[in-house]
């Protein structure tokens, strides 16, 4: 459908932004699944673009809005000495589209003679769905059959400089599997991932079973530190059986019955331990030293907190989605905090890697310090290997693959996490006569020149 052009006042800013940013981090989210019925309410809010949902239709989808408690008011400063309900309202924009109306808007940003006035609402190549003009005191539905498939986005556009407005939406989206007329409410990208989190969560299962049994057998080695990697264990195996059941009740009833608040709890525990897991093998605690030093416990009584915060803000994130004011900044704070929790298990490591140099040349250990050494940088390696892929290529992948595939992203994370995990559990696993602690006099003498090679890096 074509909807005739109409002047109105300037917009903030620019649509691509406001929905490129808003996409992206919903995509951030990708973990756990988004309940596809949803009530917003919006209050007194002016802006030009507000984002509601990102939906990956098949052919005959259906994306249902029903507004209620619509209302409006004039902000003192406006132009606007009255409003045409008009200019307000929803409208829905493919993937495909989305460049077009892109052009648009830069378009009409960068015509000095037409004054930046350009709505998307008035778009011709966004799908209308309903106007506030439309809207009866009562409330007013409407639904929209999908027959091109791709990804859409819901948004509400406010051609009105300065006008505020107020309402309660519903939103509900889903497609229509088999002949029985089957809703299923997750984005045709996501459909797989109730399977494949259920996959993850036994394959975890399984392996706490062997780290449980592998510690049993070799109790008198056993340290502190591999008690907490069997909790690090548990707690990514409940994790991701939240993360299936949340999916799969999202997939038939459109909501998750409160096992996002159970992905949030475990997720919780599983990324506070994950880096605490991997600062303390860095530091070499409980299985080479008995204790911390002070720089050490200085990054652990900064990660944590901030591993608790970040865990926050990602709730923050996933409840508030798209629609509230500061979701952006809730966004950037997540991506900030993460990169310093990053950041700072390196630390550790290093300090490992030149703490074991440095001894190799006053303790007569040679051999024994360098498969240490050897250990710690292929960890060090490992960790950068594991932090670089799950945060910079992953986005890659993001922008690569298409709606239909989405959940592709899911396996490679979960493949990556599988890896890192099975390199750490091997290498630090309870063993008598560890190799990186009893060494033959042969080995000692062969790796005094191997040392000597190695000094300088780090």
């Amino acid at each position: 459908m074509r909807v005739p052009p109409s002047r109105a006042n300037p917009m903030d800013g620019s649509v691509a932004v406001a929905v490129a940013v808003a996409a992206a981090g919903l995509l951030l989210l990708a973990g756990v699944a988004h309940a596809e019925i949803k009530t917003t309410p919006i209050v007194s809010d002016s802006r030009p673009i507000i984002l509601f949902e990102q939906f990956g239709f098949a052919s005959g989808g259906r994306a249902t809005l029903s507004i209620s408690r619509a209302a409006w008011s004039v902000r003192p400063g406006s132009r606007n000495a009255s409003v045409d309900a008009s200019l307000m309202g929803f409208v829905l924009i493919s993937g495909a589209q989305f460049p077009k109306v892109n052009n648009q808007t830069e378009y009409a940003d960068a015509d000095p003679g037409g004054g930046g006035r350009f709505c998307v609402l008035t778009s011709e190549y966004a799908l209308p769905v309903l106007r506030l003009s439309d809207v009866p005191p009562g409330g007013a539905t409407s639904t929209v059959t999908i027959d091109n498939p791709d990804e859409y986005a819901v948004v509400f556009s406010n051609c009105l400089n300065g006008v505020a407005v107020t309402m309660d939406v519903r939103t509900e989206m889903y497609n229509v599997r088999g002949g029985g007329g089957r809703r299923d409410y997750l984005p045709v990208g996501l459909q797989p991932l109730p399977v494949i989190y259920a996959g993850v969560s036994a394959v975890y299962a399984a392996f706490l079973a062997v780290w449980v049994w592998t510690c049993a057998r070799q109790r008198a080695t056993v340290e502190r530190i591999h008690a907490l990697m069997g909790a690090l264990l548990l707690f990514k195996a409940l994790k991701s059986a939240c993360a299936a059941e949340d999916t799969w009740h999202v997939e038939r009833t459109g909501t998750p019955h409160g096992w996002d608040v159970a992905f949030y709890i475990f997720g919780f525990f599983k990324g506070v331990l994950l880096f605490t897991v991997i600062i303390l093998i860095g530091t070499g605690w409980s299985f080479l030293k008995p204790y911390l030093q002070e720089r050490e416990k200085n990054v652990l009584m900064i990660v944590i907190p901030l591993q608790v915060i970040e865990n926050l803000v990602l709730v923050v994130i996933g409840e508030t989605g798209p629609t509230g004011r500061g979701w952006v900044v809730w966004n950037q704070v997540f991506l900030l905090i993460d990169v310093i929790c990053c950041c700072a298990v390196f630390f550790p490591i290093i300090w490992s890697i030149r703490g074991l140099r440095e001894a190799s040349k006053t303790d007569g250990k040679a051999a024994r310090n360098l498969r240490k050494l050897t250990l710690f940088k292929r960890f060090y390696l490992v960790v950068v290997g594991y932090l670089y892929f799950t945060r910079i290529i992953v986005s890659a992948f993001l922008a690569v693959l298409g709606y239909r595939y989405l959940w592709g992203v899911n396996v490679a994370v979960e493949a990556a996490s599988f890896a890192f995990y099975l390199f750490v559990f091997h290498n630090f696993k309870p063993v008598e006569r560890n190799p990186y602690l009893y060494i033959s006099e042969e080995e000692e003498v062969a790796a005094g020149g191997e040392l000597e090679m190695d000094d300088g890096a780090f």
